[in-house]
């Protein structure tokens, strides 16, 4: 079997630290990216996601102060799990733009992918602004409360984000994680159904559905899912792959209970 592609099926909770940039600032930088580079780094394939690293870092190695590329760069080196080096680059975006928003918002996520979870959450809320409050902020925010183990303040803050905007896939997505870290599958499964229903749905919210659904034990239901994105083969090769780790977990669940149950004699 091949190796397992994180990108196809999140074995590890995919959390959406949802910080949007804002597409393309100016016209003239929209017209001097390549086509296939418009598009989220969210929705490229490997071979995008590395031309978009190089273009990104080619264009930051030139324009160090540029907000627009300084965000860029990062977003795609956080989505080839280049946490400490997007850290880098975005410290120094936020030294250049130190008020600004939405750069505070993807420091803050910067920060996060690096484990810094308390710096992440001072710097988010430090963006937030309580009399206009942010959603994309607030469901960063919540993210961050999940990873640290406060999935009450977590929910409350994504259900905030959802008054402000309502059926918003990213935060339905992190609404259903949030449940799946609590053990609760069946809600976790209704809140991603609800995101995957959603037009601007992204890779990752189908990924994240085909993962619940797997858990479950629904091999073949969880294969289609991820069919929705993948070709069929890659999908049946990462299905099979959580098929055997639940199997191996649940061999060292017995093996721990019989031991348990038998003192040891030696």
């Amino acid at each position: 079997m091949s190796t397992f592609n994180p990108r196809a099926l999140t074995i590890s909770v995919a959390l959406c630290v949802t910080v949007a940039l804002a597409g393309c600032a100016s016209r003239q930088t929209t017209g001097s990216i390549p086509p296939n580079l418009r598009k989220p780094v969210s929705e490229m394939n490997q071979a995008e996601l590395r031309q978009a690293t190089n273009y990104w870092q080619k264009r930051y190695e030139k324009q160090p102060k540029d907000k627009l590329v300084g965000l860029q760069f990062a977003s795609a080196l956080r989505t080839t799990d280049r946490n400490e080096q997007a850290l880098a680059v975005m410290q120094q975006v936020a030294i250049h733009h130190p008020e600004d928003r939405q750069v505070l918002g993807a420091y803050g996520k910067a920060l996060a992918g690096a484990g810094n979870l308390k710096k992440a959450l001072e710097t988010i809320q430090r963006a937030q602004t309580p009399d206009n409050p942010d959603w994309k902020l607030l469901s960063a925010e919540g993210a961050i409360y999940d990873q640290v183990g406060e999935p009450k303040q977590a929910r409350l803050l994504y259900r905030k984000a959802l008054d402000l905007k309502p059926g918003e896939p990213s935060v339905l997505s992190n609404l259903g994680m949030s449940y799946l870290l609590a053990g609760d599958l069946r809600a976790s499964e209704t809140y991603l159904r609800q995101a995957i229903e959603r037009p601007g749905a992204d890779s990752r919210v189908r990924q994240n559905l085909a993962l619940v659904i797997g858990l479950q034990g629904r091999f073949d239901q969880a294969e289609q899912v991820a069919a929705g994105e993948l070709p069929p083969q890659e999908a049946r090769e990462n299905v099979a792959f959580l098929r055997q780790m639940l199997s191996e977990q649940n061999a060292w669940k017995q093996l721990k209970d019989d031991k348990q149950a038998k003192p040891d004699k030696t």
